[in-house]
């Protein structure tokens, strides 16, 4: 599937303004990673070579990675770190799991033991400090699991710190608005697969369109390009960059392929620069 309407590996630059950013950490360079779907099928070891090496040419000070390294079988996780293990960044590599990594009971622990082993820090509801404690990274349980529960990780944190949020789901953006979220970063949706240009993704539209078929082809048409609209609630969080209220979330695309295949949605790699507000 991985050359199924797939399109080129793009590369997304984007400049995030942060209230109370220290001098210190004036143009931080961080590249956000998500949604592998590492499996044989649906990411080709091409696409991978080219997200790693123009990854390392951005010349991270934090790379940051946000969940679905597989697909169901957590098995060829041990094969992808042997990639990733090439990523390099001056303050280490940090991430979060998604629902696919935790699909079998024993998805989680497998998935974090061989990021783990690579050196790759992976935050189950926990909270790290690779950039010194002004600017906390959070990283969230994923939200279809039994433990997403922010509010404990999230009131440790004083309102006046700026802080970054990794959460696979971009849903979550709703619940995360009763605290503050200079920027939280998401992957899950793979930016809607099939966009229409200057619209946006099909999906947003594929409930009426589905009523518009005739009920005998609708299972078909349901077999063969799954039900989207289940993936997320707010679609309109797709991809890139939105405000929700007063924070700020950052979608990525994902690399990986999933059905019913990219149209107009390429993969992608986001290389973000924060500067004060």
């Amino acid at each position: 599937m991985h050359w199924l309407f797939t399109g080129h590996l793009r590369v997304d630059k984007i400049t995030v303004k942060i209230a109370e950013l220290p001098a210190s950490l004036q143009g931080t360079t961080l590249v956000q990673l998500s949604d592998f779907h590492y499996d044989g099928l649906r990411l080709s070891e091409d696409m991978l070579e080219k997200a790693i090496a123009v990854t390392n040419e951005a010349e991270p000070d934090l790379i940051l990675l946000t969940g679905d390294y597989v697909t169901d079988d957590p098995t060829p996780i041990h094969q992808l770190v042997h990639r990733l293990k090439h990523l390099q960044s001056r303050c280490g590599i940090y991430a979060v799991l998604g629902n696919h990594d935790i699909y079998y009971s024993h998805s989680k622990a497998e998935v974090t033991q061989a990021l783990t082993s690579i050196g790759v820090h992976v935050l189950w509801n926990e909270i790290a400090y690779p950039l010194g404690k002004e600017l906390p990274l959070v990283g969230l349980a994923d939200y279809w699991s039994q433990e997403f529960y922010p509010a404990p990780v999230m009131n440790q944190l004083d309102s006046v710190t700026p802080r970054i949020v990794l959460s696979h789901n971009p849903d979550t953006a709703k619940i995360l608005q009763q605290w503050r979220v200079d920027l939280q970063l998401s992957g899950h949706t793979h930016g809607g697969h099939i966009v229409i240009p200057g619209i946006g993704p099909l999906v947003l539209y594929y409930k009426k369109l589905l009523k518009q078929i005739p009920k005998k082809l609708r299972r078909w048409v349901t077999f063969f390009l799954g039900d989207c609209s289940k993936v997320v609630r707010y679609w309109e969080w797709a991809q890139g960059f939105h405000k929700v209220e007063k924070n700020q979330l950052y979608v990525n695309r994902g690399l990986g392929t999933y059905k019913p295949g990219r149209l107009f949605c390429p993969p992608e790699v986001t290389v973000i620069t924060l500067i004060s507000d």
